[in-house]
């Protein structure tokens, strides 16, 4: 009997291997973007930590429309450029800080500039000034 794998510890063991990288991978601008819907971010972030990537950056995007907000998580390992897409049901996503400390600028800021939540964490003011608010970077009211 085999014992079936979840996509992130399938993605683990290729990692590791050191193994061309193929679906669910997908290559885009010299990034390999791991497509799979559904995974969470902290299951990623153990993930990245078991085989030693380090973690870039983070961006944040508002959709066009309605379609709310997206992340996208940026990691190195051994040259390789792996990137995970997290799409915003709302306002908010579970922070990665207490898994990854390097995320601790990037989840301020995009806090501060996209007014998304990150659970789990308390933040320090790092751009606003007392008085200003959250989402200065957002073109128009996202509804939380």
């Amino acid at each position: 009997m085999t014992t079936a794998t979840s996509p992130l510890e399938s993605m683990a063991a290729t990692l590791s291997a050191g193994e061309p990288l193929s679906e669910p991978w997908v290559e885009r601008g010299g990034v390999f973007w791991f497509d799979c819907p559904g995974i969470n971010v902290r299951e990623v972030a153990h993930a990245m930590n078991a085989v030693g990537a380090r973690f870039i950056t983070m961006t944040a995007y508002q959709m066009p429309g309605n379609e709310g907000l997206r992340l996208e998580y940026h990691w190195d390992l051994e040259g390789r450029l792996l990137g995970f897409n997290f799409p915003l049901a709302g306002n908010s996503i579970e922070s990665i800080y207490d898994l990854c400390e390097a995320v601790d600028w990037i989840e301020r800021e995009i806090h501060e500039g996209f007014d998304i939540e990150f659970t789990g964490r308390e933040y320090e003011p790092l751009l606003l000034r007392e008085g200003n608010v959250c989402g200065v970077n957002l073109r128009e009211e996202v509804a939380k």
